[in-house]
């Protein structure tokens, strides 16, 4: 349905005024007020396949079916021809954070990745980290499931930066990638892409988790991206530990887990990222 069709269709109003709002650089946001009074958030993309949006979407959807963490409701997907492909979100009222904002989000984050999850890593469709595609065919093995839908895609998009010496650590790291990874206890829901862009503070002064790129895997991998942009405060890794304690040798296994999101840097914005990308290799 047009954005017109799906906003009569779900609130019986129409759109009175749609307002730009800052967001993340690969779609544009918008504030939409609705004539009854009602506001949502609606990102749209012109270029974004069918799926993007209903990607998001699904994860949306999966992370608030655990009950452990805040997100933004899913109102409808759709495409017009004058906005391209949209996503209909509920409006999140901001309002300053809670004294015990990163507490609550430790413990927030620890329930979810304890929440039910599917047995094999991964998940039922591919879906997209940041405009990049994402690969989550199911595995049993959380080591294999890594290298085979997480490094290896993106070391192949990102050859054409290597030097020789680069491409021989690649070869090994592959190879001997269980000397470094170990199981989970279980398998856990991942936001899959989480840093300080992709949470905001609710009306209620909590963390609302947004833009998703969910997948089954190893919690580690949540809590490593959290610590590649500058990181999260000290009380929200005291929270999470104290909810769910980490398994031993975290420490040594955070910079492969990042890798992961460092190369798909490289890929989308170029060489600046090479270096760390060469540095993590040659100390695995």
């Amino acid at each position: 349905m047009t954005l017109n069709e799906t906003l009569r269709d779900t609130f019986g109003a129409e759109l009175r005024k749609s307002e730009p709002v800052s967001g993340g650089d690969i779609n544009e946001a918008f504030a939409l007020t609705l004539t009854d009074g009602t506001r949502v958030f609606m990102k749209s993309n012109r270029t974004a396949p069918p799926a993007f949006f209903r990607a998001e979407a699904e994860g949306l959807a999966a992370m608030d079916a655990t009950g452990a963490v805040s997100v933004p409701k899913v109102i409808a997907v759709g495409s017009d021809a004058a906005t391209g492909a949209f996503l209909l979100l509920q409006w999140v009222e901001s309002a300053p954070r809670a004294r015990d904002f990163w507490e609550d989000f430790g413990r927030s984050l620890a329930m979810m990745h304890a929440a039910p999850a599917p047995a094999r890593f991964g998940w039922a469709h591919d879906n997209y980290i940041g405009a990049s595609p994402q690969i989550n065919a199911p595995r049993d093995s959380w080591v294999g499931f890594f290298r085979d839908c997480r490094l290896a895609p993106q070391f192949e998009r990102a050859k054409c930066w290597f030097n020789a010496g680069d491409r021989r650590r690649v070869e090994h790291l592959l190879t001997h990638l269980e000397d470094h990874l170990i199981e989970p206890e279980r398998p856990a829901l991942l936001h899959g892409d989480l840093w300080s862009g992709n949470f905001i503070t609710g009306g209620d002064g909590r963390a609302w988790l947004i833009d998703p790129a969910v997948y089954v895997g190893h919690p580690e991998a949540d809590l490593a991206m959290t610590e590649l942009f500058g990181g999260f405060h000290p009380r929200f890794y005291d929270a999470y530990r104290e909810a769910r304690p980490l398994q031993p040798g975290y420490a040594r296994r955070r910079d492969l887990y990042n890798l992961y999101h460092l190369l798909n840097h490289l890929n989308l914005f170029g060489g600046v990222y090479l270096g760390v990308v060469q540095s993590i290799l040659k100390r695995y």
